[in-house]
């Protein structure tokens, strides 16, 4: 690490933090049913929550003339004070998207003037920028699904802002990285080309973890290794939908099945990778990082079972989607170390 890149690293660092920190703030949301509670978006005067009790009142009402309350919570004995708990997530959720705004462009309109961005990071930070602009957009347009008839948001634009957002942090990861190792060795051919297809698996399925959160696929066939009736693809993937293209993209059997499948073969490229590995001769961080992955994707396998086997409940949910995070970092982290 350079001396002069200190400063910036620390900043890049900070937005990977934050990140981190909305994703999991986001999985609340999610899973507490949060998300539908604002139903404008305004950048200022929205910053803030409800500061008297009339406005909360009628923040209140403008809830109640959408289909979420209208069809679902009305039937609930829904009162002021459950709406203000969903709010609360939702509200804290988008002000921690205004800090991550603040927080990546206050100091890169500094370091720019105080020169301290080469010309690729420059690029890198403003692609970075662009990232987090369309992330904004892409949440507007998650929850506007959910406020039209249907009183859930679409299973599609959910995981398409959480896939997002975990692409988001390892881009802003990679570009850390870059500036935290600037003297790269040999890339590790073999390694880099396995660690290579164990990302995109692992990115095909945090897609599908999208979708089995807005499917709520993940209450049905609580049961491992099988689902239910001891079938490995239970009937009902083929019944749900009119055809295997409809049932393994919205019908929720067909969904969690690609899930728990697509878990074997995450796992699968890892222990792969980990064994190719044994048969030549890595640094330090290289090593490492393997072994962090094949620690880390056992604990998401786990834990993806368990989630499922209890029905998820909040805490395993979360937990299960944070480990997924860290999975990712870990498999950015070894792919930079294994790439040139």
């Amino acid at each position: 690490m350079k001396k002069e890149n200190r400063s910036v690293i620390i900043w890049l660092l900070s937005g990977c933090v934050l990140l981190f920190l909305m994703v999991t703030v986001g999985g609340i949301t999610r899973l507490t049913n949060s998300g539908l509670s604002m139903t404008d978006w305004h950048l200022v005067t929205d910053t803030f929550p409800p500061l008297s009790e009339a406005k909360w009142q009628e923040a209140f009402e403008e809830y109640k003339k959408f289909p979420e309350y209208q069809k679902i919570n009305i039937h609930n004995d829904f009162q002021l004070s459950d709406y203000k708990f969903i709010y609360f997530w939702e509200w804290f959720h988008r002000f921690i998207g205004r800090i991550i705004g603040l927080v990546f462009i206050v100091p890169f309109v500094y370091f720019l003037i105080q020169k301290k961005l080469d010309k690729a990071t420059i690029k890198k930070s403003i692609v970075l920028l662009g990232m987090g602009a369309f992330q904004g957009f892409l949440g507007w347009f998650m929850v506007r699904s959910g406020l039209i008839n249907d009183p859930d948001v679409s299973h599609f634009r959910l995981s398409l802002h959480l896939t997002f957002a975990f692409i988001t942090f390892a881009y802003t990861f990679w570009v850390a990285l870059d500036l935290i190792y600037p003297n790269r060795k040999n890339s590790v051919q073999p390694l880099k080309t396995i660690a290579r297809y164990a990302l995109v698996f692992l990115l095909i399925q945090i897609i599908y973890g999208g979708f089995v959160a807005g499917l709520n696929a993940g209450l049905i066939h609580n049961h491992w290794p099988m689902m239910n009736d001891g079938q490995f693809i239970h009937d009902s993937v083929f019944l749900e939908q009119k055809n295997l293209l409809l049932s393994f993209t919205e019908g929720k059997s067909g969904v969690q099945f690609i899930h728990r499948t697509l878990a074997y073969l995450v796992v699968g490229f890892i222990v792969f990778l980990y064994f190719k590995s044994r048969k030549l001769t890595l640094d330090r961080g290289q090593s490492r990082g393997i072994n962090l992955l094949v620690i880390l994707v056992f604990a998401q396998f786990a834990l993806g079972v368990f989630t499922l086997l209890y029905g998820v409940p909040l805490w395993l949910g979360l937990t299960h989607q944070i480990n997924a995070f860290f999975l990712l970092s870990a498999m950015t982290f070894t792919l930079h170390r294994l790439s040139k």
